[in-house]
């Protein structure tokens, strides 16, 4: 698997939200659910700070680690989430050093592959604010390009 580090600067994501675990498949339809939303009632025409037309799904405020409760927020990249529509949630996303995977094949099982591997054998998380960018302009569901973002120490 192709992985590559990065550092990023602190960055703001807005978008909607559940709490959801990684058991019994459970998060897969919680984001599943999210991702239904947010496109078909076109949320990101919501948004007016966004910067960019990538999608981002957060994974942040780990209870623990990746075996526990955290929260999923599906939304895009924004300049400020002072001034959010109704039943958004925003999130800052601190600086940090990243792992940067890039799934192969098609879209969503490529995604969810990468996150197997990576629970798998990533060492060195920090569970701060892990997060997926899709960009989605102009595919099909299934070609959709993603990268995954890992924060480590």
């Amino acid at each position: 698997m192709n992985i590559k580090t990065v550092e990023l600067p602190m960055f703001f994501v807005a978008g909607i939200s559940v709490r959801t675990i990684n058991q019994d498949g459970r998060a897969d339809k919680d984001i599943g659910s999210l991702w239904q939303r947010f496109t078909q009632e076109k949320l990101a025409d919501k948004l007016d700070d966004k910067e960019g037309n990538e999608l981002y799904c957060v994974y942040t405020d780990y209870e623990s680690d990746h075996t526990d409760y955290y929260t999923a927020i599906l939304g895009c990249k924004v300049s400020s989430i002072e001034y959010l529509p109704e039943g958004f949630t925003g999130k800052a996303i601190p600086a940090s050093t990243y792992n940067v995977y890039t799934p192969e094949g098609k879209f969503p099982a490529n995604i969810a592959a990468t996150w197997q591997h990576i629970w798998a054998t990533a060492e060195g998380r920090i569970y701060t604010a892990d997060f997926d960018v899709y960009d989605v302009a102009g595919k099909g569901f299934e070609d959709i390009q993603s990268k995954v973002y890992v924060a480590v120490d």
